[in-house]
């Protein structure tokens, strides 16, 4: 299933000290610290699919973020990552979504709120890269429709992060770097 995958991408992008860490943090072991993340990361995910598809403010927040995770950076930044690495709206959204997050894993798992909150802080900048490389896979040739697309069809002073709301691109977009790309 797709969602299992952006969680084996957290738990790869996180590594064997970071993991250790979290496990300490947790009070146990690393397979613990792997079902904490991997709960953890699909409720984030999860979260994020919602308000994506929900109208309003909050969606288009996200729906935003998920744009500006897709641009590609500016040649002049490019080892800055696009600004993305350092925070931007994503980051922002994300640290949104965390106390509910940590209110609904402590409740699914025992583990006290505060504990999971600080778990999705050591979190969110690897959700952050996990994105940004999904982000950059999608712009692949044969990915039509996504922000940074190599193909022709987008005209070059288009800004990609004014994607629309709904209809084939962003909404695409969401569904490969989220792993949940049904409609």
């Amino acid at each position: 299933m797709s969602e299992s995958s952006i969680q084996d991408d957290v738990l790869g992008e996180l590594g064997p000290d970071r993991l250790t860490e979290i496990a300490s943090l947790l009070g146990t072991d690393e397979n613990g610290a792997r079902e904490t993340v991997a709960t953890t990361v699909g409720a984030m995910t999860g979260g994020l699919q919602q308000q994506a598809a929900a109208g309003g403010d909050d969606g288009n927040e996200v729906r935003q973020a998920f744009a500006e995770v897709a641009e590609p950076p500016l040649q002049g930044v490019a080892t800055f990552g696009g600004g993305l690495l350092g925070g931007g709206l994503m980051a922002g959204v994300l640290a949104k979504v965390s106390k509910p997050v940590a209110a609904a894993v402590s409740k699914k798992t025992g583990i006290p709120a505060p504990t999971v909150a600080r778990v999705i802080e050591l979190l969110i900048p690897v959700l952050l890269a996990v994105f940004a490389k999904r982000a950059a896979d999608t712009g692949n040739p044969g990915n039509t429709g996504a922000p940074g697309n190599t193909g022709s069809g987008t005209a070059p002073g288009a800004a990609p992060g004014a994607a629309p709301a709904s209809g084939g691109g962003l909404g695409d977009l969401l569904g490969q770097i989220l792993g949940g790309g049904k409609k």
